[in-house]
């Protein structure tokens, strides 16, 4: 039987497996088939917990998006990771160094129940994101067929953003402009689409549609990537809520060349198991 626990961040829904104390060697297939909603167990990423690779960690983190296909970054899940790693008693440090694709990061749990995440530096040069351009800009026009140019900021939170603003996070063509921009041919990995409202200069309204996983109910690192693009552009303060169709968040980026940090929670929904016979019939 393969163990796994059900968890949200904001209902960004996550499959977390233990791969420490049970052996785990899923397929593409496999992870598709646990993230199906009417015949698996539904999610929008699967997280894996494993044992660090290198000393300065406590624990390797991956990420699988509802496609099968693994990315480097998750806010959100972030958050749950480091709540089931205490919660299942992994650990009972409150700050816990974990290795990521794209670097180390260090989730703090707080007496309140939520979780702090330092997300590392966002990333701007865009052969780094990656993202075709002739040279680095604050802002890009991105030709979207049939629908004309928007304007976008470029990024990467440890996973490449395009951010849009909108005048109406409700009526934002996020179903229709979305999908033309993940897989829009100037972001050779993809890309998540950000749709950011200004409430003020203290808040924002986000909606995300996530490569591999289309629209969530949150998004982490698209909300670190808002508000870095907001303060870049010179239309946001340092700390901002981020207000997402599944709650909110704080994200805080002091200045250039500094870490976005991230606060939000992280809920335990239920623990399950799967036969692994049905997980081979994939």
């Amino acid at each position: 039987m393969l163990k796994f626990s059900k968890m949200h961040g904001l209902g960004n829904d996550f499959i977390v497996i233990d791969a420490i104390n049970q052996e785990v060697n899923l397929s593409n297939e496999q992870i598709r088939f646990l993230a199906d909603r009417r015949f698996g167990v539904g999610c929008d990423q699967l997280l894996l917990v494993e044992a660090p690779q290198s000393a300065d960690a406590d624990f390797r983190y991956r990420i699988f998006n509802a496609d099968g296909g693994e990315v480097a970054q998750c806010g959100n899940g972030a958050r749950c990771f480091a709540r089931f790693v205490r919660d299942k008693g992994l650990t009972d440090k409150d700050t816990i160094a974990v290795e990521t694709v794209s670097g180390l990061i260090y989730p703090t749990l707080q007496a309140d129940g939520s979780v702090t995440v330092d997300m590392g530096k966002p990333v701007f040069e865009p052969a780094d994101i990656p993202f075709v351009a002739e040279e680095l800009a604050t802002t890009y026009m991105l030709a979207i067929p049939e629908h004309g140019k928007v304007e976008i900021t470029a990024l990467s939170m440890g996973n490449p953003h395009a951010v849009m603003l909108v005048d109406n996070i409700d009526t934002a063509p996020v179903a229709e402009i979305g999908p033309l921009v993940e897989v829009h041919e100037r972001f050779p990995e993809r890309v998540n689409a950000g749709f950011m409202q200004l409430v003020s200069s203290e808040v924002i309204k986000l909606r995300v549609y996530e490569r591999g996983a289309g629209e969530t109910s949150a998004c982490g690192t698209g909300a670190c990537a808002a508000v870095v693009s907001g303060i870049r552009r010179g239309l946001l303060a340092n700390n901002v809520t981020v207000s997402l169709p599944g709650g909110e968040l704080q994200i805080s980026w002091p200045e250039d060349d500094a870490s976005v940090w991230m606060t939000g929670p992280a809920e335990h929904v239920f623990d399950g198991e799967i036969a692994w016979a049905t997980l081979n019939q994939m």
